[in-house]
């Protein structure tokens, strides 16, 4: 199957989406990853800023990544569609990736949880580990140590409140009319991420066992 996660920022869609990767093997693919590592200092700028990028680049790069062999048995969209006018870029993208069923799920989060989250937010370069400095459960043991590598945790430079307002405001005008786009055909599916990583997994799991793909 294919799971694709739609949310407002900061709900989890990545920790969410590698706990699933290291249970099930579908590669997970995070829209923000892929646009991050293009080097070009435009695009760099749209994501400090909570921007927009030009749909022809976020096509491009996703048909590459989707059509890798990897991905024929089902994978796991991080961020994506995030407007109207990428759902016809989303439903073509993986309908040439393969045949299996896709699964949006909408990780519902209130605006003032997410701000702190992506306020405290550290990552870990080296694996992904995310912490949070905000969050008692979250802070890693060694403050700016990665528990797991031992590798330096790092603040993303779009981490920020007032990027997170934009992006927050962003997904109320953009975002919020997809998801009513595919709740009107009855492809939706709501989970709570305001609660811990393993609560959230947890319903994330009795919705794609209902499903054989």
């Amino acid at each position: 199957m294919n799971i694709t996660f739609i949310s407002a920022p900061a709900a989890g869609k990545g920790l969410i989406s590698s706990m699933l990767n290291k249970k099930y093997g579908f590669p997970h693919i995070s829209i923000g990853d892929l646009l991050r590592s293009v080097d070009d200092e435009t695009v760099k700028k749209q994501l400090e800023n909570g921007e927009f990028v030009d749909n022809r680049l976020i096509a491009k790069l996703l048909s590459e990544r989707l059509s890798k062999s990897d991905c024929k048995n089902g994978f796991i969209l991080d961020g994506f569609p995030r407007n109207m006018s990428q759902i016809s870029i989303y439903e073509e993208v993986c309908e040439k990736a393969n045949d299996k069923k896709n699964i949006i799920i909408v990780l519902d989060i209130p605006r003032n949880i997410g701000e702190k989250r992506v306020v405290g937010r550290r990552v870990c370069l080296n694996c992904g580990n995310v912490f949070n400095d905000l969050f008692e459960h979250s802070r890693s043991k060694v403050s700016g140590i990665c528990d797991n590598c031992g590798h330096e945790l790092i603040k993303r430079t779009d981490d920020n409140i007032e990027t997170y307002e934009r992006r927050y405001d962003t997904f109320l005008k953009e975002t919020k009319p997809v998801i009513d786009y595919f709740e009107a055909r009855g492809k939706v599916y709501h989970v709570d991420g305001s609660r811990s990583s393993d609560e959230t997994f947890s319903d994330i799991e009795k919705i794609i066992g209902g499903y054989n793909d």
